[in-house]
């Protein structure tokens, strides 16, 4: 394992940027990242099982085999035109993966290590034929119907809400805090941000182009750059997620807390821990946004959670005081 070093300029500080929404073929490539391995499987839980179920249903078993998994292997190189960039939506990504210049697709298909099962394909592809580029095509389009739009409104709001929360940070601390946690390996240090554990020793020189922050559902602990570097520089990495009950203390914390301030309130309480939104708070525990901002009065009243805010943005935290309860 090696580190990634992206090495800014105070140009590229000023112009890195977060993305407005979820990209969608990021979010296909990610998750089928996550099919292809147990780390992070806890997290994923529920969405393991019922897209597995999903995608035996839709006869899709032969397609990630022999199509999908093949050409976005996890740890190794997949292909760059797979995820073409700051996209609108679903169609336009896929217009834009089926229109990838033959020449670079050849170039990018030669890349991937040792392609298993797929070895047809991926020469058809690298031949330039119109109909591999369709398939795979039609390929993506099954597979984002079947194991991420059922998902999609739960994505779009955690990605808002890391965008909401990242831009506080921001605001807050400045630019360098932000860099500096994108994921659990990554270190910023003026004027290099390193990611630790990444496939190769790799250096990316920004060069006053800026960087493109894509925040994903399914990318689990490492960002993840293109491979090219002379395409728009962007990284993908973790949006921030509702930490496990695990990671409060004991996986029952603030059981004896319930009784005494109600089975909601605790749940909105837990939800702050890892800082949350008004939004965030209603989309993890399952209330209206009045509801959420009603007990989050109610919380910050009685001193156990702090909230600021920023425009139109509250942004809620859990106090020394609101944290030592959930762990007895």
């Amino acid at each position: 394992m090696g580190t990634l070093s992206i090495h800014f300029t105070a140009e590229d500080v000023a112009r890195t940027r977060i993305s407005r929404r979820p990209d969608p073929l990021w979010e296909i490539v990610c998750s089928l990242h996550r099919l292809q391995t147990k780390r992070g499987y806890t997290a994923y839980e529920g969405w393991h099982r019922q897209a597995r179920q999903d995608l035996g249903r839709a006869g899709m078993n032969d397609l990630l085999r022999g199509t999908l998994l093949p050409i976005s292997p996890l740890g190794r190189y997949f292909p760059d035109f797979l995820t073409p960039g700051d996209i609108t939506g679903l169609d336009q990504g896929i217009d834009a993966v089926q229109h990838t210049e033959a020449v670079r697709v050849k170039e990018e298909i030669r890349l991937i290590p040792d392609p298993a099962g797929a070895d047809v394909f991926l020469d058809d592809l690298a031949a330039g034929r119109t109909e591999a580029m369709h398939s795979l095509g039609d390929a993506l389009r099954k597979y984002f119907e079947v194991a991420v739009a059922p998902y999609w409104t739960e994505i779009s709001g955690v990605v808002a809400d890391d965008r909401a929360l990242r831009g506080t940070m921001m605001l807050d601390s400045g630019a360098g805090h932000l860099l500096d946690d994108l994921g659990p390996r990554c270190e910023w240090k003026a004027p290099i941000l390193s990611i630790h554990g990444y496939p190769m020793d790799r250096h990316m020189h920004l060069g006053g182009r800026g960087l493109l922050l894509v925040p994903s559902y399914f990318c689990w602990q490492d960002p993840i750059a293109l491979a090219n570097p002379e395409l728009p520089p962007m990284l993908v990495y973790p949006a921030l997620r509702q930490r496990p009950a695990a990671a409060v203390g004991a996986p029952d914390g603030g059981r004896r807390l319930g009784p005494l301030i109600g089975g909601t309130r605790l749940a909105v309480l837990r939800a702050v821990v890892a800082a949350a939104t008004t939004g965030e708070i209603a989309r993890r525990v399952g209330i209206s946004p009045a509801t959420a901002s009603h007990h989050a009065t109610v919380l910050r009243e009685a001193g156990l959670i702090t909230s600021q805010r920023h425009a139109n943005l509250v942004l809620h935290q859990i106090t020394a005081i609101g944290r030592a309860l959930l762990e007895n």
